[in-house]
């Protein structure tokens, strides 16, 4: 028989403006959707924490803390835990509880160095967590999660910080030489990626073409390495056989589908990165296929 024992007391976490600030939808482990306060890197996090005895009861306690952290869980064999932020703050020194109290806080300017994630096998996440001290039961605790978002200034040339044209070839010696040329590689999450394909030879019964966006999840180092990917979407360009000198336009509008910033070896424990993939497929059902990884970004 399992025995539970409830807390005698409830704590609430509340933030400034929280009613007010911009919120983001995201799926939790379990896949349910929770709506979270959007933070930027640099900005205070300000808040109260309210706490309430039940029925009544007066409860002892050996201190009350509030603390900001910033970890990163990956899941290999089992979920690892890693703090890359730890601030924390007192809010009542030992005492007898006995009627609500509220307890302000704040962290001031508080670097956020990365943007939040959840994926397959690894999370980002900021969250505040209260403690309250007891001496003769287990602390109880109540925790509030944030959303974090980085936000980057656009380059201000294509010449320099989004490189250069980028070049694509798909090519089977003597049958098929296809080029694909977009404008850049750096992007913003609200970007259009504008380009054309090229048709230098072709020797094969192409029957479509079709472009792809992927993005390829990496937690860990080898050999204990596990990579997911996962299509973001997926649409036709082409339907029917080209002919040599046929040019295709691509405009690919990014805004309208979930996709994240690039991760690129975060804290040593995990990537995210984007790929722009082009696929052709004969009448024999081959494919032939290349990809180029493209860097996305947050701007305002």
């Amino acid at each position: 028989m399992s025995i539970f024992f409830k807390a005698p007391l409830d704590i609430e976490i509340r933030l400034d403006n929280e009613d007010t600030r911009k919120h983001v939808d995201v799926t939790t482990p379990h896949g349910r959707m929770e709506r979270l306060p959007i933070y930027k890197d640099g900005e205070s996090v300000k808040g109260s924490v309210t706490i309430r005895t039940k029925e009544g009861r007066k409860v002892e306690h050996l201190g009350v803390k509030v603390q900001l952290l910033g970890c990163i869980e990956t899941n290999l064999d089992g979920v690892i835990s890693s703090e890359f932020l730890s601030l924390a703050t007192e809010l009542a020194a030992p005492a007898i509880l006995s009627h609500p109290e509220t307890f302000p806080f704040e962290f001031k300017n508080v670097e956020k160095q990365y943007e939040s994630y959840r994926g397959k096998n690894a999370r980002l996440r900021y969250y505040l967590k209260v403690v309250f001290s007891r001496k003769s039961s287990s602390d109880i605790t109540r925790e509030k999660e944030l959303w974090v978002y980085q936000y980057i200034n656009p380059p201000v040339s294509t010449t320099t910080k989004d490189g250069p044209t980028v070049k694509m070839d798909v090519g089977i010696e003597d049958c098929l030489h296809i080029e694909f040329e977009y404008s850049k590689s750096r992007f913003s999450l609200k970007d259009v990626i504008i380009g054309r394909i090229y048709f230098l030879l072709v020797r094969l019964k192409i029957k479509h073409m079709e472009l792809s966006l992927i993005r390829r999840e990496t937690v860990g180092a080898p050999p204990n390495q596990i990579t997911d990917s996962e299509t973001v979407v997926r649409f036709e360009i082409m339907d029917g056989a080209p002919v040599k000198g046929e040019t295709i336009p691509i405009r690919l509008f990014l805004g309208g589908f979930d996709l994240t910033p690039t991760y690129r070896d975060i804290n040593k424990k995990f990537s995210a990165r984007t790929y722009l993939s082009l696929v052709l497929i004969d009448e024999d059902a081959r494919r032939y296929f290349k990809q180029s990884e493209i860097i996305l970004y947050r701007d305002q």
